[in-house]
């Protein structure tokens, strides 16, 4: 499927997703949050990917926020709809997807930016990147999981600061924050986010699904996370990638998980 505001290329079973509107600093759009929802469902049903690694284009940003004009003039009512359908088609729908998504912010990660980033289950900062919740400074508040991710990640005080001052840190205070798991310089960023997917990639795919479902439960509200471990750990000794790789270490060789 050809879309009008991402690139999207797979390799070696690594799918590379880039948000394509440098002129807007790839601000997420209606159009752009609909063309990702649409290319991320694709991507966990094909069974050859095994990582995806989000980025945008150009040197300059990450995704530099929402799409203001689109929204500026909403009714309460609008606004409501709007939070919503971007939970339900990006950002709840990337944090619950199967296959493992690393964000490699590439400069600006603000306001949707750093929430899209922070919907990521791993992220790698280059180190001029600049991240921040700027919304109380336009007379609103973070709408796409902004006050709940960031407040996980970090910590509700850290949270409350950069939510309140609108303001921006840098890579290095992010990786001190625990917001990044990892900062690179600019040029060795995407090596460094293949790194870590060809480690992803060596293992079972049905397992790393069950891992991300029983960490999310966690963080469900009136789910018991430890419950929801004890079922997923049940579910894989169901799974072909389950009885090839307990046989493949009792063989001593290296599995071929198939993610069944």
């Amino acid at each position: 499927m050809s879309y009008q505001n991402l690139l999207l290329r797979s390799e070696n079973g690594i799918a590379y997703l880039t948000i394509n509107r440098p002129d807007k600093l790839n601000a997420l759009n209606k159009q752009t949050i609909s063309e990702l929802h649409t290319a991320f469902s694709a991507l966990d049903k094909d069974a050859s990917v095994r990582a995806i690694i989000l980025t945008g284009s150009g040197e300059k940003a990450f995704v530099a926020g929402a799409d203001i004009s689109e929204f500026a003039a909403f009714s309460i009512d609008q606004g409501k709809a709007l939070s919503k359908d971007g939970h339900d088609q990006l950002f709840d729908f990337v944090e619950r997807l199967g296959t493992p998504v690393i964000a490699a912010v590439n400069g600006f990660a603000l306001g949707g930016g750093l929430e899209l980033a922070m919907s990521c289950h791993v992220r790698v900062a280059s180190n001029n990147a600049k991240m921040g919740l700027p919304e109380v400074s336009l007379g609103v508040i973070p709408g796409y999981g902004g006050t709940q991710r960031l407040a996980q990640l970090i910590g509700r005080g850290k949270a409350f600061e950069l939510i309140f001052t609108a303001g921006m840190i840098s890579a290095a205070e992010a990786i001190q924050w625990g917001l990044v798991n990892h900062v690179t310089t600019p040029a060795e960023l995407l090596a460094k986010c293949e790194e870590i997917a060809f480690k992803i990639i060596k293992n079972s795919p049905s397992a790393i699904a069950s891992a991300i479902r029983a960490v999310n439960a966690g963080f469900a509200d009136g789910v018991n996370g430890y419950q929801a471990e004890i079922d997923e750990f049940g579910k894989c000794f169901g799974t072909g990638d389950f009885k090839e790789g307990t046989t493949a270490f009792l063989e001593k060789r290296k599995p071929q998980f198939s993610g069944k």
